[in-house]
């Protein structure tokens, strides 16, 4: 298993048929993910078109994660959870600045996956809403959003298979309210099989 520190990120590629595992090592942790076309960067996830696509806001076994070209990139194929976010925007340092008070603005998941895309030619304005494994977003009848502690526990997984060669951005995510109040590491691995 790789393990992702703490308010940091990485990115790999991913290819077709592969099976990418994501991890809470330790329990309440969320990772943004961002995914591209390996093939042509100008292909990513796509919040609104994997949420008409798919008919729902609560994505679990059984969906699949849409590109803004209307093809499937990725299937979940196991989840341990079944709670996690495609509405929110990576965290980011101005999202410190204007809805947190006195909240650390040197890390957040904005600036790593674009450290970490850019080796693959990703500007950071080409990022797009990432699908935030594990994170609690509660909706309320007046259409308010408020974000929870992640319900995810020690070791919970969510699995994805890769539908076309891919490039994935994955991060322990920086924003204190997202995790429960602290930063943890999350873990990942890439397979052939499934587990």
């Amino acid at each position: 298993m790789n393990r992702i520190a703490p308010r940091t990120g990485t990115a790999f590629l991913l290819h077709k048929g592969q099976y990418l595992t994501v991890i809470d090592i330790n329990g309440q942790q969320v990772s943004d993910m961002v995914v591209f076309n390996a093939e042509d960067t100008g292909e990513y996830i796509s919040s609104g078109k994997s949420i008409d696509f798919e008919e729902t806001i609560r994505f679990t076994k059984g969906n699949f994660i849409w590109s803004n070209r209307s093809n499937k990139l990725l299937e979940i194929v196991k989840d341990d959870v079944g709670v996690h976010d495609f509405l929110l925007a990576p965290c980011s340092k101005e999202t410190f600045e204007i809805m947190y008070k006195d909240h650390d603005t040197q890390f957040s998941c904005r600036d790593n996956l674009f450290k970490n895309l850019r080796p693959f030619g990703i500007q950071s304005d080409a990022i797009p809403t990432a699908f935030n494994v594990f994170m609690n977003v509660k909706i309320s009848s007046h259409g308010g959003v408020s974000v929870e502690a992640p319900i995810s526990n020690k070791g919970d997984k969510i699995i994805f298979k890769a539908m076309k060669n891919l490039i994935v951005a994955l991060t322990a995510c920086s924003a204190k309210d997202s995790n429960g109040g602290s930063f943890k590491p999350i873990g990942y691995k890439i397979t052939t099989e499934l587990d």
